[in-house]
């Protein structure tokens, strides 16, 4: 039940890594000071607070993005503490945080950025659909991989959905003079997947099973989902393709039943 209330909440379980690490590094302290006349200086113990803080984190089930911010928080604070910097800047931030991160609060998506090499596969893939297509990124952030496909592909149309609110007005503030692409403040879950032919995701492992459920129901047959490094439970794609990057990423695509199709069946004719 905790692993089930993490996944769908990871800033509850990312708040109780911090306060178990720093009732640890408090005991050790205690410990310290009342055993021996050392006195370790204060960002010595933030950096033990936030090693354990993200190994807590880590072990919670937490996104590799959640164990960074757990390992920085309180050395960031207290190294922050020591300049002079007005405290709005330390509330400005933490909103500026939120309103990237919107998702991971209640769509249990957090932020996640496509990277070069696999914005480079996933522009061979489409090539393989012609120059036709409808695409939607699902959760597209500030629009980055979205956009580049829609220079790459001018004769298809690109949609992006988004419902953080910085990073939907950034996408949307890009999308503007690129005229195959669209920006939409909307939800993936309120997304009519049966107008692409292509929907794509970087998400999370909590949604992916819903979201088999949603495109299974509304998707035609012989369009594609494709998935950047998240699997759906217990249904193994028709292509996994390997990614040589530092979060050893991968494309995984389904290709939605009346099927057994195969990859050729499904390409749309040019024109």
């Amino acid at each position: 039940m905790p692993r089930a209330l993490f996944a769908r909440y990871p800033a509850l379980a990312a708040l109780l890594a911090q306060l178990l690490a720093s009732l640890v590094v408090l005991a050790l302290l205690v410990m310290v000071v009342q055993l021996s006349p050392w006195r370790p200086a204060a960002l010595l113990a933030g950096l033990l607070q936030g090693l354990l803080a993200a190994t807590l984190g880590r072990y919670l089930g937490l996104a590799p993005w959640w164990w960074w911010l757990n390992l920085a928080f309180v050395p960031g604070l207290l190294l922050a503490s020591g300049a002079a910097l007005p405290g709005w800047l330390f509330l400005l931030g933490f909103v500026l945080l939120l309103l990237l991160n919107w998702n991971s609060l209640g769509e249990r998506v957090p932020l996640y950025l496509t990277g070069a090499g696999t914005r480079r596969q996933l522009s061979q893939l489409l090539a393989e659909r012609g120059e036709h297509f409808r695409f939607v990124d699902l959760g597209c952030g500030p629009a980055g991989t979205l956009l580049a496909l829609a220079r790459q592909f001018p004769q298809a149309q690109f949609v992006g959905v988004e419902t953080a609110p910085l990073s939907f007005a950034i996408a949307w503030l890009r999308a503007l003079l690129q005229s195959n692409c669209r920006i939409r403040y909307q939800s993936l879950w309120r997304t009519d997947l049966a107008d692409f032919d292509l929907v794509y995701c970087f998400l999370s492992p909590a949604p992916m099973a819903e979201l088999w459920r949603k495109a299974r129901a509304e998707m035609a047959a012989g369009s594609w989902l494709i998935s950047n490094s998240f699997a759906v439970p217990d249904v193994p794609p028709q292509r996994l393709i390997e990614l040589s990057d530092w979060r050893q990423s991968s494309l995984l695509l389904w290709c939605m039943p009346g099927a057994g199709l195969s990859t050729a069946d499904t390409a749309l004719p040019a024109g």
